[in-house]
């Protein structure tokens, strides 16, 4: 399945404040008070850059994190809930695209409307679920809930061909979990295993908010965790699914049908809408084999069971406060140690984004966007594409053929900064302000009916994986593009004020970051064209992975919680385009200096205020429950190690700040890839 290559992991946009509030303009990009001086840069340079910050900034109530890119996102979401704030008047002059954000804004900010309906707008859908007598109909109704909005048991969707990346095609991939990852299902520790009794505890309370007995709910959720522990067993873990070799397996529908013969797969193609469909990428076979599994040994009652529970927790965040409420209890409280839900607006301007993304991201634009900071952005982007070329070519551990094959690659890289070429037209998406659960089922099925469309089709380069609000970033392998949402394009990340250094420490660093994981341990392994192909030389690959394991296992001796180790192996991708990155966006800054070293600024040089940028856009606090979590599933490392697990690596960093070998900022030997 296509899986992009983020700057970080997927935040969730959060505030402080409650009620409407005007935009305004995010911190500055550099921040001399959060230094703490008190530690020297040379021990620590995260808590040097960062310690009073955090001191200053503890985690709000409503989350599990609070950093930088979190107080940039506040910004961004107080200007989205401006536009939603005034697109909800309904009056005869909104224009259509106002009228669908406005209504869908105001259906979920409508409490009182959703209380009073229960669970009646559910209800046809757990009917449809309960009439289900024989297995021979499950495709049926998976059909169905997949056209309501609800994903049971698998992902199914479109996707680049990654042996012939300009052709869509559909694709079957692992799903169907209530829990972070497989691994949560079957390790042995004590936390472990009573996490999953507080999960099965809480489906128990989910089915008896719709009605069950003690004991029946009992019963259900057992089934469910049967179910889903089945799953979980045919799953890759998340480091095997970091291999795109491992997880690409071209079959023709026959195949399809010989792993799970007891699911009507062509009538479940047919059902949701799909064109014709000859061949897909089945990413994980296991999978399907233990969907198989499922399907044979579980009761009739038991999958029923287990497809009301999915529905209710796909579905959740439009029904009733008592189901949010208790979603939040387990999702926020329990496995990310967050204290508080978030207002009831917040989660609306998130919803708003989720279900019309291009529709609100398209006013965000033109409220927000400036020229000036997608003309620095593409002129950062050309110097440091430029300093990639250098850094290949003056690689001593690559041969001249792989290195020709690199920049071939480097130079078909497509940069997308700022702003959609196209946009969805939702003209065909119903939205009324009285009827939430329908509006989410209505743009749940445009928006599938929108992705199978594309099957069979070339691919659209036009069109990106986040929405423009977003702050963030990403590669993707398949187009070998990168894709700067307008989001991001704001303090601390650029700032038009902020000298040269400040700009190439943050924005800078986080293109480089993007460019190098087209030539991370994922990313090498596709061409220029975005086709899964071995262009490496033997001997280079060899080279490319002994420098690899170095980052490996550096990163593996981080603490990222208590005695939770960071995963070396699950973060190597982010690793890798972390150093990588700051290298590059550095040996762009001496070729923008010319050579001249400009006046200090607030006391500090300008490589030194390059290294304190790229620091600063990492400060924040987490929570341990959430810490926990991330050291598991999450490809990124904590900010921490984001930040001195680079600077350790790089020569030019120890001159900057006068550290001596045997400092802990000093790694010997110090890792490096690009």
């Amino acid at each position: 399945m296509r899986r992009i290559l983020l700057v970080l992991f997927a935040l969730a946009a959060a505030l402080l404040a409650q009620s409407p509030q005007s935009y305004q303009k995010p911190a500055a990009g550099f921040d001399p008070h959060a230094i703490d001086h008190s530690v020297s840069a040379c021990a620590n340079f995260y808590q040097y850059a960062c310690g009073i910050w955090r001191a200053e900034n503890p985690i709000p109530a409503d989350r599990a994190r609070w950093g930088r890119f979190d107080a940039l996102q506040q910004q961004n979401q107080l200007a989205l809930q401006s536009i939603l704030e005034a697109a909800s008047v309904n009056t005869p002059q909104r224009t259509p695209i106002e009228q669908k954000i406005g209504d869908l804004y105001y259906a979920c900010t409508d409490e009182k409307a959703i209380e009073q309906k229960g669970l009646a707008p559910i209800m046809p859908d757990i009917e449809r679920i309960a009439a289900l007598h024989e297995k021979g109909s499950l495709a049926d109704l998976v059909v169905y809930l997949y056209l309501a909005g609800s994903e049971p048991f698998f992902n199914f969707t479109s996707e680049p061909d990654s042996k012939n990346a300009t052709q869509m095609i559909a694709g079957i991939g692992q799903g169907g979990l209530g829990l972070p990852d497989r691994d949560y299902y079957f390790k042995a520790d004590p936390q472990s295993a009573q996490l999953r009794e507080k999960y099965v505890s809480h489906v128990r309370k989910i089915f008896g908010l719709l009605g069950s007995s003690p004991e029946d709910s009992k019963k259900k959720a057992d089934a469910v965790m049967a179910v889903e522990t089945a799953l979980a067993k045919g799953s890759f873990d998340p480091v095997t699914l970091r291999d795109p070799a491992k997880t690409y397996h071209k079959l023709p529908v026959s195949d399809l049908t010989s792993l799970a013969p007891n699911f009507d797969w062509p009538h479940f193609f047919e059902g949701v809408g799909a064109p014709a469909i000859a061949t897909l990428d089945v990413s994980e076979p296991p999978f399907v084999r233990a969907f198989e599994s499922v399907v044979v040994e579980s009761s009739v009652d038991d999958l029923k069971s287990y497809l009301t529970w999915r529905l209710v927790h796909d579905q959740s965040a439009v029904l009733p406060a008592e189901f949010v409420d208790e979603e939040f209890d387990f999702y926020g409280k329990i496995l990310e140690g967050t204290k508080e839900l978030r207002p009831r607006w917040k989660r609306c301007v998130d919803l708003v984004d989720n279900q019309l993304p291009d529709a609100l991201g398209r006013k965000f634009v033109e409220k927000t966007l400036g020229d000036e900071g997608i003309r620095r952005t593409e002129q950062m982007v050309s110097q440091i594409e430029g300093a990639l070329a250098l850094d290949i070519r003056s690689l001593d551990w690559m041969t001249p053929q792989t290195k020709q094959q690199a920049e071939v690659k480097l130079h078909a890289v497509i940069n997308k900064i700022g702003v959609k070429e196209k946009w969805l037209d939702y003209s065909s998406v119903k939205i009324t302000r009285d009827d939430l659960y329908g509006d989410a089922e209505h743009a749940n099925e445009y928006e599938l009916h929108r992705q199978l469309a594309k099957i069979g089709k070339p691919v659209d380069k036009t069109e990106w994986q986040m929405s423009q609000p977003t702050v963030n970033a990403y590669y993707d392998p398949l187009e070998n593009d990168i894709n700067f949402p307008a989001g991001i394009l704001q303090p601390p990340f650029w700032e038009s004020k902020m000298d040269d250094a400040v700009n190439y420490g943050a924005i800078g660093a986080v293109i480089g970051h993007e460019l190098t994981h087209g030539f991370d341990d994922q990313g090498r392994q596709y061409d220029a064209q975005g086709n899964l192909r071995d262009w490496w030389t033997p001997a280079d690959a060899q080279a490319f992975e002994l420098r690899a394991d170095c980052f490996v296992k550096e990163y593996s001796s981080f603490t990222a919680v208590e005695s939770v180790k960071v995963n070396g192996k699950l973060t190597l991708g982010e690793n890798t385009a972390d150093n990588g990155g700051v290298r590059l966006a550095y040996m762009a800054l001496q070729q923008a200096l010319g050579g001249k070293q400009p006046p200090k600024r607030d006391g500090y040089s300008a490589e030194q205020r390059f290294f304190l940028a790229w620091a600063q856009i990492w400060c924040e606090n987490r929570t341990d429950e959430v810490a926990r979590m991330r050291a598991e599933v999450d490809p990124h490392s904590p900010g921490e190690y984001r930040v001195n697990g680079v600077v350790s690596n790089m020569p030019e960093f120890q001159k900057a700040f006068g550290c001596p070998i045997g400092q802990p900022m000093v790694r010997r030997p110090a890792c490096r890839v690009w």
